[in-house]
């Protein structure tokens, strides 16, 4: 997936869908840890929460049907 970034203020922001934030185990407002590796950023919760199993994909089932057409489009 392909985003832009855009400029807020003196800096840069990146969007992100709902749909992924939910993937990730994040939320609107919630803090993040970023970590620069080889070039890349990476983005994880700040304080992460252990998942199930089961709560993993009882989540992605949920996001999957209720987001089937956003997901659609990212994978384009």
């Amino acid at each position: 997936m392909i985003k832009q970034l855009k400029k807020v203020g003196n800096g840069n922001a990146l969007f992100l869908d709902k749909a992924i934030l939910e993937l990730a185990g994040l939320e609107e407002g919630g803090e993040v840890q970023l970590t620069v590796h080889n070039g890349s950023i990476i983005i994880t919760p700040a304080y992460p929460e252990p998942v199930s199993k089961e709560r993993f994909e009882a989540a992605l089932g949920r996001v999957v049907t209720e987001r089937r057409e956003v997901l659609r489009r990212l994978a384009e």
